[in-house]
């Protein structure tokens, strides 16, 4: 039986993942802040949304069908950015891209992925939008923004959540370091993880593409923390496509982005990887949506891990949905069969999940979103 066909649930693809990665890679994939208290709180609290079960409704005919920032999609949800994702696999950045680009749905590029911006918005088939860290002083970043627009990119998506990166224990212990170095405990873990290694050999280290450019040079350390309003508002003037804001746990900044011309805000903790303190997202999403109304863009992601938890998510309050690394474990697992199952998985998990509380599609939760969560 091939990996693939074993991922039955995001809990397969992660155990899967976890044989086959080196610690360190599972390790910075899996991790979060401090002692991961706000990773449990975080799925602790998702896990308490309960869904109320409907009853005698025609819900033989379902659609997962839905629209974000008014383009139609094939799935209400789609894949959060992520950085450096080919250490899961060699081309797996290419590979969220082509699923981004059969099921219609938003691809965000991180600012350090492996893949340069151009290649991946080609090979979705312009389903791509690029995820923006101010850092420094703030001219590399620009220099980005400019690079973005030139490749086609629409959707620019500003995190703001990481004005210092977070400190996670797991990454430490292990060296973990980008750019991406080997020495000698790495040797060893690689060694006693052959099939990911020798793969990793053929392919070539993986690269933080998007910053080889000409006078510019990332730092991974370098602090984030000078971005202020105004930095938002230059960006604002600079940027003519779609502007969303990630990383916002508070219900009056959300309103103030909301007046400050943004066009959507992504309810996020980024995965608990910065603050391990933060509250549950999933908590904070209903007070954020009753402060910017029901009628403007609001997005979601942190500690999703399957298709009910969408389903929480939107009766919660939120338009569209993200997920992240469970789509990397379901790499490492099984390459590309192994993301298309998963991503076939989840699907699944939210047609039964609509079945079951009488929806035939999502938009009644536009005005319904209390009646059926508790």
């Amino acid at each position: 039986m091939g990996a693939a066909a074993q991922i039955h649930s995001a809990a397969d693809a992660r155990r899967l993942a976890r044989r086959r990665l080196p610690w360190m890679i599972f390790d910075y994939i899996d991790g979060a802040a401090g002692s991961e208290g706000g990773a449990r709180r975080n799925r602790a609290a998702l896990d308490a949304i309960t869904l109320r079960p409907r009853i005698l409704r025609d819900v033989s005919s379902r659609s997962l069908a839905s629209r974000v920032l008014a383009q139609p999609t094939e799935r209400p949800f789609g894949i959060a950015p992520m950085g450096m994702c080919n250490l899961s696999a060699p081309g797996a950045d290419l590979m969220l891209a082509r699923l981004a680009a059969d099921h219609c749905v938003p691809h965000c590029v991180s600012t350090v992925a492996s893949t340069p911006m151009e290649r991946i918005i080609e090979v979705a088939e312009g389903h791509a939008w690029f995820q923006l860290y101010f850092s420094g002083d703030g001219s590399g970043t620009f220099k980005l923004v400019d690079r973005a627009r030139a490749a086609g990119y629409e959707t620019l998506i500003l995190t703001v959540d990481v004005p210092e990166v977070g400190r996670r224990p797991r990454e430490l212990r292990h060296g973990f370091k980008m750019p991406f170095r080997i020495g000698p405990r790495q040797f060893v873990d690689f060694a006693l993880h052959p099939r990911w290694s020798i793969a990793a050999l053929l392919a070539g280290k993986p690269q933080m593409a998007n910053f080889r450019m000409r006078g510019y040079a990332f730092d991974r350390t370098e602090s984030r923390a000078r971005a202020t309003w105004e930095t938002l508002a230059r960006l604002r003037d600079a940027w003519p496509g779609k502007l969303v804001v990630k990383g916002v746990l508070d219900a009056l900044d959300a309103l103030a982005l909301r007046d400050a011309g943004v066009d959507a805000v992504q309810v996020s903790s980024h995965g608990a990887r910065q603050l391990e303190s933060a509250p549950a997202p999933i908590d904070v999403l209903p007070e954020i949506r009753r402060a910017v109304g029901p009628g403007f863009p609001l997005f979601y992601d942190s500690g999703l891990r399957s298709g009910e938890d969408v389903l929480k998510a939107f009766h919660a309050g939120a338009d569209f949905v993200f997920f992240g690394r469970i789509l990397q474990f379901a790499i490492a697992a099984g390459g590309d069969a192994g993301l298309r199952q998963l991503w076939s998985v989840l699907s699944e998990e939210l047609s039964i999940a609509m079945a079951q509380t009488g929806l035939r599609d999502l938009e009644p939760l536009g005005t319904g979103r209390e009646n059926a969560a508790s």
